[in-house]
């Protein structure tokens, strides 16, 4: 069987993207939708959602916004039901919600910052994808791709940040042991510093991002829609024989 660029298509597929009004996951979302995605979006905010939706309908795909909140089980099991009743099946799952609550050094870090971050980075992260893993088996199979994060492979400056991404990388990896015999592959990217609201504290630092730059051999940091180039390669046909990996989108970084 030879290799066609068809292999790269998304036609007929459903798609949920968890933090998808901004940023990463807003590129994502449209990303998937322009390789021919229905896409289903996820986040706390429902009006900035429903701007990404109207976009997506403007590609020509289906779409819906669900406010919900991935660290709350309950929401969680309210966007699957809504997701597959709206579409009947969910064929790819977008991990990309998260949150870092907190710049404290690890001697300083409080329990209330490690639960919020934990909560949503990793605990909601797992039970969203079970909920639609258990989906998945019943349609013939799917594909998850995990958001993580450099910080989860070499620590950086936020250190709870880094345990949960090195903990999504961990979740990644069972997941795909797993899950493989239900045909549901399960991969990550790892972004390195992205030009988005949610690290502006660090790329808008003048002392933080010399020194971030200078550990990047592209000497420059990445912007959201460079992500969308591995996410379509890892929830399409093009990437069949791959399972349990993480694709580092870091510019060099972790060389």
């Amino acid at each position: 069987m030879a290799f066609s660029l068809d292999e790269f298509s998304l036609k007929g597929k459903v798609a949920l993207v968890t933090g998808g009004s901004r940023g990463i996951g807003k590129e994502i979302a449209v990303g998937l939708a322009k390789a021919g995605a229905d896409v289903a979006l996820a986040s706390r905010k429902l009006p900035d959602l429903e701007e990404v939706a109207k976009e997506i309908k403007a590609a020509g795909q289906k779409s819906i916004a669900v406010a919900t909140h991935v660290g709350r089980l309950d929401e969680v099991n309210n966007l699957v039901a809504k997701v597959k009743g709206e579409f009947g099946k969910i064929d790819i799952l977008i991990n990309n919600a998260a949150t870092n609550p907190t710049v404290d050094q690890a001697i300083d870090v409080e329990e209330r910052a490690w639960d919020s971050i934990m909560n949503l980075n990793l605990k909601g992260l797992f039970f969203l994808s079970q909920a639609v893993a258990r989906d998945m088996r019943e349609h013939g199979g799917g594909k998850i791709v995990n958001v993580a994060s450099t910080a989860g492979i070499t620590p950086d400056i936020l250190p709870i940040y880094s345990i949960s991404k090195a903990g999504v990388i961990m979740a990644t990896k069972v997941m795909a042991q797993q899950w493989a015999q239900f045909n549901i592959r399960v991969n990550a990217i790892a972004p390195g510093l992205t030009k988005t609201k949610f690290s502006e504290f660090l790329w808008g630092n003048k002392d933080i991002l010399p020194a971030a730059l200078q550990g990047t051999p592209l000497r420059r940091i990445a912007e959201p829609y460079e992500m969308v180039g591995a996410v379509v390669f890892l929830v399409s046909d093009a990437s069949s024989y791959v399972t349990g990996q993480v694709i580092a989108v870091d510019g060099g970084l972790t060389i």
